[in-house]
């Protein structure tokens, strides 16, 4: 109570000092609940492509992979090569050609033949709701949400919903992952290679029927055998496709990711020299005015180490309010922003607990490593000429 009795003695210059270290941490809750969603989605990318390899026609390079049109007998040429564990035909488009995404969270639709990865498939897709895709389905127009694209619908189990013009009817939906599969509407490939087919211009339509259109190809490796191996082989007997490995889409990504991070750094160091600063030029003034207090206390026997407790202790009382107001703050952006956001189905924030706990942490050590240099500066006064300080 002594201790905020203090603060209270300089309510303004208290106030404005906390607010310094509230506006930093403030930001800095917000752009990290936003890079914690894109890491997350990064995270969930690197967990799908780890150990497989993604094939797709050479002409989807530099505009957007898996766009441009294949044969399903590509599939079938791929699953004959030495080293092919499991071939999976897939067609991935955008779920609403008129909308859009963001961060990576595009909402698409996935159409895939049941069972084709031969359970190879790690990437772990649980139902909460209904059930998943299955082989009996294929010829039928059903499909299963991810949760965000299910909220965003307000779809249940049996909803009827239409995708680019078809009907379709609900029958499963998925429990969040926090990923790409959370925006994702998964239909048998026969439905997709429909909708794919009537998304192509007429002299594509007229040459090639739907039942043999797909735009991607995931390649399971056999046992001991390497992705990167296997894709050169796969480059080199398959005419006109690339492909894509696990350890090239973290490459891809990291540099994106890695930019967004290093803004994250800056704002941190921002929030650590406007907040330092405050707290430095507050605890200075308050060893100023508390000259001849400090100095009757060391002329009645108070140590040094007692002096430089007290104010350091001080300061990290104001940064640990700063923070927490920060923080609080920072929350009800995340909040709003997500709530704001759901209905369409764009979440942008995740606000983790370790996230909330750093904040705090870091506006605290903040305040103590700030209040350091006027302590020190006080504890070193000597106490008659305090005593005789006006």
């Amino acid at each position: 109570m002594r201790l905020l009795r203090q603060l209270a003695r300089r309510k303004l210059r208290t106030a404005l000092t906390i607010l310094g270290i509230t506006i930093g941490i403030w930001a800095l809750v917000v752009f990290s609940s936003m890079a914690n969603k894109i890491n997350a989605l990064v995270e969930g990318g690197s967990q799908y492509f780890a150990g497989k390899v993604l094939v797709f026609d050479a002409s989807s390079l530099g505009v957007a992979i898996g766009t441009a049109p294949m044969k399903l007998e590509i599939a079938d040429q791929i699953r004959q090569l030495d080293g092919v564990a499991a071939s999976a035909p897939q067609v991935q488009l955008v779920y609403d050609p008129e909308g859009g995404g963001v961060f990576g969270s595009a909402e698409t639709l996935l159409g895939s033949l049941a069972g084709a990865d031969k359970g190879l498939e790690t990437f772990p897709i649980n139902a909460v709701q209904g059930r998943l895709i299955t082989l009996e389905d294929e010829g039928s127009a059903v499909v299963v949400l991810g949760s965000d694209l299910a909220r965003k619908e307000k779809a249940s189990v049996g909803t009827k919903l239409k995708i680019r013009g078809v009907e379709f009817e609900v029958v499963g939906i998925l429990e969040p992952t926090l990923t790409a599969p959370d925006s994702t509407a998964f239909m048998p490939l026969e439905a997709s290679q429909r909708l794919f087919h009537a998304s192509l211009p007429a002299p594509i339509q007229e040459a090639i029927a739907a039942d043999q259109l797909i735009d991607q190809v995931v390649v399971y490796p056999d046992k001991g055998v390497s992705e990167s191996d296997l894709a050169a082989r796969i480059e080199t007997s398959v005419d006109n496709v690339s492909t894509l490995t696990g350890a090239q889409f973290d490459e891809q990504v990291g540099s994106a990711t890695a930019i967004f991070n290093a803004i994250i750094i800056g704002v941190a160091i921002i929030s650590l020299v406007v907040g330092g600063l405050s707290v430095i030029n507050t605890m200075a003034m308050s060893v100023a005015e508390r000259t001849r207090e400090i100095g009757i206390k060391r002329a009645i026997g108070g140590s040094r180490g007692r002096i430089i407790r007290e104010l350091v202790v001080e300061a990290g009382v104001i940064g640990f309010i700063g923070g927490l107001v920060g923080l609080g703050l920072g929350a009800l952006v995340v909040v709003l922003g997500n709530e704001i956001g759901r209905d369409s189905g764009t979440v942008l924030f995740d606000l983790t607990p370790g996230t909330a706990i750093f904040a705090v942490a870091f506006s605290t050590i903040l305040g103590i490593l700030a209040g350091v240099i006027p302590a020190w500066s006080a504890a070193r006064l000597d106490p008659v000429e305090a005593l005789r300080y006006e």
